[in-house]
């Protein structure tokens, strides 16, 4: 299954590996579902795991980063003509829509409207855990 994950998950799941983004991160980790990224989303993965208030030393967060890109799906996404009230979230969608992913989980999904989710499944932690396992 092939999905996108906003940073807020990542490192909710880091931060708290026994909760629903926890089980996501998880996932990716055990290589059960394929990340998919672009340099945009890995670089805002790499600036806010290494903000001082997170506790990841450097070796792990170079080693995720390199988790995700050995076991992730790099796309080429074009930009979205849709807005989102977030405009830092838009990388995520247009990531999504390039992928043709299941789905985008994100601990915001208020942040995707439905006008503007381009026939793309955006799910919380939660529901993704509760549905998300079965494609389709």
């Amino acid at each position: 299954m092939r999905i996108v994950v906003d940073t807020n998950v990542l490192v909710s799941g880091l931060l708290s590996p026994f909760g629903p983004p926890g089980t996501v991160v998880g996932l990716i980790a055990a290589s059960r579902l394929s990340l998919c990224y672009d340099a945009r989303i890995l670089a805002e993965y790499a600036e806010v795991l290494r903000r001082p208030r997170f506790p990841f030393s450097e070796e792990d967060v170079s080693a995720l980063l390199l988790q995700v890109e050995a076991g992730g799906e790099l796309t080429f996404a074009a930009p979205t003509p849709i807005r989102l009230p977030d405009p830092a979230d838009e990388p995520f969608l247009e990531v999504a829509v390039a992928s043709m992913v299941d789905y985008l989980v994100t601990g915001n999904v208020r942040h995707f409207p439905d006008s503007a989710r381009q026939g793309v499944r955006i799910v919380s932690p939660r529901e993704f855990v509760d549905t998300g396992l079965r494609p389709g």
